[in-house]
């Protein structure tokens, strides 16, 4: 009788172990996944503040800024600078063009405007003017308060003729360096300077041409 009942002492204390091992593997188990889950959430967020405000990759969909910046050449956008330098001429921009608006103004719209992640169109052109300045073509050149500028990275001289455009305070004049096809400031006038989403700092595509864009 006592051998029994010592029998059944044993096999309680055995499945009450049993069962201490069976809990603890299923806390491990639940850990393990939430550990998952959180990596993975955490990796997301850095990914999407990584994009609205340090930088994000971009492609060329046209030849506006030929020879520089060629159809389908891939970029890196940079965005730092947006808070920490100010845009001097010369700059590569990619921006939202001035009657850009989202749909609605609501934080979501206006997020995913940040984020880069809407299908509003955005260009890229070259910083020209600057605010206070005026602006005029004539002859085949670009004047920049009456004095004609000096632009080896052109494709060629602009065929049109501009009157005077005097550059509002927070705005640029933005153009494309393939002048005699690209819709810029010279069609649609000054750029808003918060329609600027980045600064084009490096070509990663093709791999004969990966380098800084200037």
């Amino acid at each position: 009788m006592e051998e029994s009942q010592a029998e059944q002492t044993t096999s309680s204390e055995n499945n009450l172990s049993e069962n201490h091992s069976e809990t603890k593997r299923a806390k491990r188990a639940k850990s393990g996944w939430r550990d998952t889950v959180e990596t993975v959430i955490g990796a997301i967020l850095i990914a999407l503040i990584t994009r609205g405000a340090v930088a994000e990759p971009r492609y060329i969909p046209s030849g506006s800024m030929l020879p520089t910046l060629e159809i389908n050449d891939r970029l890196i956008i940079e965005k730092i600078s947006n808070y920490t330098q100010e845009i001097k001429r010369g700059d590569i921009l990619v921006f939202y063009p001035p009657d850009a608006q989202p749909k609605e103004r609501g934080p979501v719209n206006v997020t995913m405007r940040w984020l880069g992640l809407t299908n509003e169109e955005a260009y890229i052109k070259r910083v020209v003017g600057l605010p206070g300045e005026s602006i005029a073509v004539h002859d085949g050149k670009v004047l920049i308060n009456g004095k004609a500028i000096s632009e080896g990275y052109i494709k060629e001289a602009p065929a049109y003729e501009m009157a005077a455009v005097k550059v509002p305070a927070g705005h640029l004049f933005m153009m494309g360096d393939n002048r005699n096809n690209s819709a810029d400031s010279h069609v649609w006038g000054p750029l808003p300077v918060n329609n600027v989403i980045g600064h084009a700092s490096f070509r990663f595509w093709p791999p004969d041409r990966v380098g800084g864009i200037h």
